[in-house]
């Protein structure tokens, strides 16, 4: 055999062999559940987490940061029959963020697992029920790390504050859609003087909560906001806090083919059940809207669906409100743009904080899909948003992988465009929407939803609506604060022949 073929073939064999060595091996992670934490013959079930770190700071629970996401990675599996005992294995290359683990950088890392019982993570974090483990500190990328899931996070003990009223509805037409008891839920917020007089009635302002909260998150602020009615800062008003929060995300209270009716619910069966319990202005001068960011699209989408039963919406840093600016893509062209990349190849960016861009609308979504199916923001928007697929699951408006967005989803997502309803209808809306539409955004918006109002603020006018919609300059997505001026601008709506020293 010639001399040169042989140090060929050695060539050859030494490099198959030299590559099979540095392939990294699959890290992987076993994983049981302290036998005190499960009953006789009970298994548990949920999404398995893991989370890795390399912050030194010792910590007793790891969670993602959207500041930076690249410092805490987190792979997921599956479970089912989960018992005592019994050792579930986790192969952390197979779905993991922001890329296998055994990619991770050589070093110590604090690690922990979780086991998202009722799939709400993606929407709410840690929740009660849940069960972790200790935060561990080991070397990585190792083959194989144990983890006992030891603790269960205990219910949050709520005190329920004074002139609050906590209501549940069942809704006839949302059990009827799901073929089982659906509760609408809501927190009353009664002013102080309520009680001092029997017959007399108060404007009601419902105010939705944004993405990951419920109606019962603020409770730790009511009593100073009680306090801010009694000192005469805000007027007297009944608020309601409905919950907007459900196992696919945040519903924002809009009728969806995946969701069931929840809009058509609130205004047909909710609000009429508590204006029966509360001496509430049931009028439309005497009805309000407001929230923010999801809340925002919410009470916006609310308000149009319903120009003749509310007296007006004050919605803040909504969600995208105009499609042209998705937060980046366009979801009115044709063929189809790219939900991660720009036409120049370049990630949206989606968060920001002092002018400097953190996480893109990629790492974003596919965190989420690591973390879980249900309740996410992407898959929230999805639940509302898109048909049915087959598998019975709403359908996916992109490729996780690539970004490709399926032009059949982007279709059925044009009802829910506020700047084409508004375009399309403004013949029936223009006379039932004057004075009653309001918007407040800063300039600096951490999630770039500036971008979309300004797109909507630029319809509206060419519309000739008189809608107010204020840009805070170097504002972000929550430190601005115009609660008083939507106050007094609501009560004089409602009572425009009173004065108050709201302010």
């Amino acid at each position: 055999m010639p001399k040169k073929f042989n140090l060929l073939l050695l060539f050859v064999a030494t490099s198959f062999f030299c590559s099979l060595a540095s392939a990294a091996e699959p890290v992987r992670f076993k994983i049981k559940v302290e036998s005190s934490l499960i009953r006789a013959n009970q298994s548990l079930s949920g999404r398995l987490l893991v989370f890795i770190t390399t912050e030194t700071k010792p910590l007793e629970m790891i969670a993602p940061s959207i500041r930076n996401p690249n410092a805490v990675w987190v792979t997921a599996k599956e479970v089912s029959n989960l018992q005592a005992g019994k050792t579930i294995e986790i192969n952390a290359d197979e779905l993991a963020f922001p890329a296998k683990f055994s990619d991770v950088p050589n070093g110590e890392y604090q690690i922990m697992a979780l086991l998202d019982i009722n799939h709400s993570y993606s929407y709410e974090g840690a929740s009660a029920g849940d069960l972790v483990s200790n935060v561990i500190k080991a070397k990585m990328p190792d083959d194989e790390t144990d983890l006992t899931l030891s603790k269960i996070i205990p219910e949050k003990q709520l005190s329920i504050p004074e002139n609050v009223k906590i209501i549940e509805f069942t809704s006839p037409m949302l059990s009827a859609f799901w073929g089982r008891p659906i509760k609408m839920q809501a927190s009353v917020i009664l002013p102080p003087g309520y009680d001092k007089s029997k017959k007399q009635k108060y404007p009601t302002v419902y105010e939705i909560h944004g993405f990951g909260a419920n109606h019962l998150t603020d409770f730790p602020d009511i009593p100073d906001f009680l306090k801010e009615m009694t000192d005469g800062k805000r007027p007297e008003m009944i608020y309601v806090q409905p919950n907007a929060s459900h196992s696919l995300g945040h519903h924002v209270f809009a009728d969806s083919i995946n969701n069931g009716s929840w809009g058509t619910a609130l205004v047909k069966e909710f609000i009429p059940f508590l204006e029966k319990q509360f001496r509430m202005d049931a009028k439309p001068s005497g009805r309000f809207l407001t929230g923010h960011s999801s809340g925002g699209w919410s009470s916006l989408w609310i308000m149009i669906n319903n120009p003749d039963f509310f007296g007006g919406s004050w919605s803040t840093a909504p969600d995208p409100v105009d499609f042209r600016n998705f937060i980046g893509p366009d979801l009115t062209k044709y063929p189809p743009q790219n939900f991660y990349q720009n036409a120049e190849g370049k990630d949206y960016p989606l968060v920001r904080v002092n002018g400097k861009e953190l996480m893109s609308r990629k790492q974003m979504a596919q965190r989420q899909r690591v973390l879980g199916y249900f309740g996410g923001q992407l898959a929230s928007f999805e639940a509302v948003f898109s048909p049915k697929g087959l598998d019975g699951q709403p359908m996916p408006l992109f490729n996780r992988d690539t970004g490709e967005i399926d032009p059949l989803v982007q279709k059925a997502w044009e009802k829910y465009d506020i700047s084409r309803f508004l375009r399309d209808n403004w013949k029936t809306l223009a006379p039932k929407l004057k004075g009653k539409l309001n918007m407040f955004i800063g300039t600096a918006d951490t999630f770039h939803l500036d971008e979309s109002v300004r797109l909507i603020d630029a319809q509206l006018k060419s519309l000739g609506s008189d809608a107010k919609i204020v840009f805070i300059e170097g504002a972000n997505h929550s430190n601005f604060d115009v609660r008083y001026r939507i106050a007094e601008e609501m009560y004089q709506v409602a009572r425009p022949k009173t004065k108050t020293a709201a302010k």
